[in-house]
């Protein structure tokens, strides 16, 4: 029998928590959690980099407010025009992502699979 890959998305980092004790307890070979967005990068590093806002010097608004690191200009044009980007955004708390941005990869054995499943979905993923 082979290996098969769970893919679950969650609200909070605590929900994969849970479901990862959950197929601890399967035959769990490799796992993977981790928050993601829809800008590429990690922008600001460092606080010290601050000051390149009076020089000029920093690629575009969704570098500094969205923490993008884009490959082209077109792209950092479009994720400045997110209402996240200027703070004028309606979301939830902190300007915080509210939707599922927390991802849970984990790979099982198939015999496992379907367990694994109603495991994710009872700690909350979709």
């Amino acid at each position: 029998m082979g290996d098969r890959a769970v893919f679950a998305y969650f609200n909070t980092p605590e929900q994969a928590e849970q479901a990862l004790k959950g197929l601890e307890k399967l035959k769990l070979i490799e796992y993977k959690v981790e928050r993601f967005d829809g800008y590429a990068g990690t922008g600001y590093q460092s606080l010290d980099q601050t000051g390149n806002t009076i020089t000029g010097e920093f690629p575009g608004l969704g570098y500094l407010t969205l923490g993008g690191d884009f490959d082209q200009p077109d792209a950092g044009i479009l994720a400045a025009a997110s209402v996240s980007a200027s703070g004028y955004s309606t979301g939830g708390p902190d300007n915080r992502v509210t939707g599922r941005d927390i991802m849970l990869v984990a790979i099982v054995g198939e015999e496992d699979y379907e367990q694994a499943t109603q495991i994710v979905k009872e700690a909350g993923a979709l």
